[in-house]
């Protein structure tokens, strides 16, 4: 343990004059900003209506997905994850302000929201333009700004100057994802466009009837007809809106005993809400959404259709996007992918996982120790308890130690001692 004088030595503390980033000017590390510069923002439609919650609940449980750089036996099955640079930026170092997680939320809310993003790894072990094996450090997520034949060009988050800018970049490293959702959310006339239009007349009328207006109507006892006339009447007019606006706390005019007011303290009856609970419930129907779902009261039958419907197409378009782009088809070839993860116990009671844990061991589907690792238990020591074996049944403990993990050198050992 290191002396006292060792720690005074030592001990590094920002707030007692010892940070090295007092060694430099003031504004020396490139542009500030008093908000997060890189998030990409809902549009200005989007960002204030019913949409933005949509949008951030799909895209907050799609984070919630493990996406793995994994490695398949020859069957395409899972078999086990690979250690490498790209599953650290998927897991858990995106770039200097993300996290994986952080990553993936932030391409679901700009993907669902533009239609089309860019995921792109702006650093690497070698140049992409010298080889097509390379190892992916930090990556960001981008907006496509132009299209060409073979090159996109994105606008991107420069984490050195701390600005956005635009950089021209092959379409063969860079991860294009497109709404699997177009025809519904992102097309000129589907029918999240049209929700968004009647949402924001909506809220203009809503506004206009609480502006503060009076919206009421004099009626006159003479007619208007002639010039005078309508001069006359406009002067009433100032003339009340003078009292109304003066030096008076109360908003009090007076009128003529001849004259009448016709107060439109309404505004005229339109089909705006209908219209909007109509397009909302095709939306939710055509996605696979319930309103349940965003206030917390969807079982799970509701959430599973949920996760099939919804969640599913969207994370297999970005990793399947992911896969042809950043592996290359030699690794493809050797089994390696990127592949997404569900806990499936995410969404089960606590009172039905004991059936479901005893259904899984007894069945030889998960040994003991997974389960304990699923409810938040310390693995035992006991060696039974990583070996897929029948508690229920009797077992010598011969037998025990014989058993093999692989379920299918499991079932030869068994056919053998049949035969």
């Amino acid at each position: 343990m290191p002396s006292l004088g060792e720690r005074l030595r030592n001990t590094w503390n920002a707030f007692l004059g010892r940070d090295p980033t007092n060694d430099y000017p003031p504004y020396s590390n490139g542009y500030y900003s008093g908000f997060i510069p890189y998030r990409n923002l809902l549009g200005s439609v989007n960002g204030k209506t019913i949409v933005a919650t949509i949008i951030n609940r799909i895209a907050v449980d799609c984070a919630a997905i493990n996406v793995r750089h994994v490695r398949l036996n020859k069957d395409g099955k899972y078999e086990s994850t690979i250690d490498s640079s790209l599953n650290d930026v998927l897991c858990s170092d995106a770039n200097i302000d993300q996290t994986g997680r952080a990553m993936i939320q932030d391409a679901v809310a700009s993907m669902l929201d533009e239609g089309v993003i860019a995921i792109f790894p702006y650093e690497m072990d070698d140049s992409p333009d010298d080889t097509d094996s390379y190892a992916i450090y930090k990556v960001r997520v981008g907006k496509i700004v132009e299209w060409f034949p073979t090159k996109v060009r994105i606008e991107l988050y420069n984490d050195l100057i701390g600005q956005k800018q635009q950089l021209l970049v092959e379409k063969r490293i860079c991860v294009i994802v497109e709404n699997p959702f177009y025809s519904i959310m992102n097309s000129s006339n589907s029918i999240l466009q049209r929700l968004t239009r009647v949402l924001s007349q909506l809220d203009k009328t809503n506004d206009e009837s609480s502006s503060g207006k009076l919206n009421m109507i004099i009626k006159l006892p003479y007619t208007i007809k002639n010039e005078s006339r309508k001069q006359q009447a406009e002067q009433k007019r100032k003339d009340i809106e003078s009292q109304l606006s003066g030096d008076t706390q109360l908003g009090i005019a007076y009128i003529d005993a001849t004259e009448q007011v016709i107060q439109l303290n309404r505004s005229i009856d339109n089909n705006l809400w209908e219209q909007a609970e109509s397009l909302t419930k095709d939306l939710f129907n055509q996605m696979g959404l319930s309103s349940s779902i965003f206030d917390g009261t969807a079982d799970e039958y509701t959430m599973l259709k949920y996760y099939n419907s919804t969640i599913s197409p969207i994370m297999t378009a970005i990793t399947e996007e992911m896969d042809r782009k950043w592996l290359s088809k030699t690794a493809r070839t050797r089994g390696q992918a990127i592949r997404f993860f569900q806990d499936p116990f995410r969404l089960v009671p606590v009172e039905q996982l004991a059936k479901i844990a005893d259904t899984f061991t007894r069945n030889e589907i998960m040994t003991s120790n997974e389960i304990r690792e699923i409810i938040g238990l310390r693995p035992s020591s006991d060696p039974k308890a990583d070996q897929l074996v029948n508690a229920n049944l009797n077992q010598s403990k011969e037998g025990i130690k014989a058993l093999p993990d692989s379920r299918n050198e499991g079932s030869e050992i068994q056919n053998a001692e049949e035969k």
